[in-house]
């Protein structure tokens, strides 16, 4: 290892990202294994606040696991979770 942290890894690969992605992406079409940020989460109400309960608040990081046609499984507060493709478009991250 080079000495580098798992949070300075993190956080390389967040601008890393940014700069590739440029602006907000729904959850929806980020990579698998790439890390954002939660900037905006859109949505009824009772969809907003299930998503905040879970964790999708602004400033958040989410990282993708993988993506399937239909889901996408994510980790976030060191969770991981199961979010259909519908509800992960409602999440913009940066």
């Amino acid at each position: 290892m080079d000495g580098t942290t798992v949070e300075q890894a993190g956080a390389q690969r967040l601008e890393n990202n940014a700069k590739v992605v440029g602006a907000r992406v729904p959850l929806s079409m980020v990579a698998d294994g790439d890390t954002v940020q939660v900037v905006k989460v859109g949505g009824g109400k009772e969809l907003r606040q299930h998503l905040a309960e879970l964790g999708f608040v602004e400033g958040a990081e989410v990282m993708v696991i993988s993506r399937s046609q239909h889901d996408v499984i994510v980790k976030v507060k060191e969770a991981n979770l199961g979010l259909s493709r519908d509800m992960a478009k409602k999440i913009m991250t940066a």
